[in-house]
């Protein structure tokens, strides 16, 4: 999240309307619900948990046991076994 100088962006009746409720404090104002993105969407990290989230069932499906998939994805047996059966 980056920070940007209220005065460059608002027009100066808004500033003053804000500075009633709140002044010299930060504030995080969010974005429209319709333009919220899933965490990873941008950054490809979701696609990538997906995939290997695949990977890891189809591995479970053809026999490598929870233990074994652990191991291999260095990922504790309570994860393998979310990602193996979950719906």
């Amino acid at each position: 999240m980056k920070y940007v100088k209220a005065s460059t962006v608002l027009p100066e009746n808004l500033i003053m309307e804000i500075q009633k409720y709140v002044q010299g404090e930060t504030i995080y104002i969010p974005k429209p619900r319709n333009n919220h993105q899933k965490w990873g969407t941008r950054s490809g990290g979701r696609k990538y948990i997906d995939q290997r989230n695949a990977m890891i069932k189809k591995a479970f499906k053809n026999g490598t046991t929870i233990d074994q998939l652990a191991d291999e994805y260095f990922l504790s047996i309570e994860t393998i076994k979310k990602i193996v059966y979950a719906k």
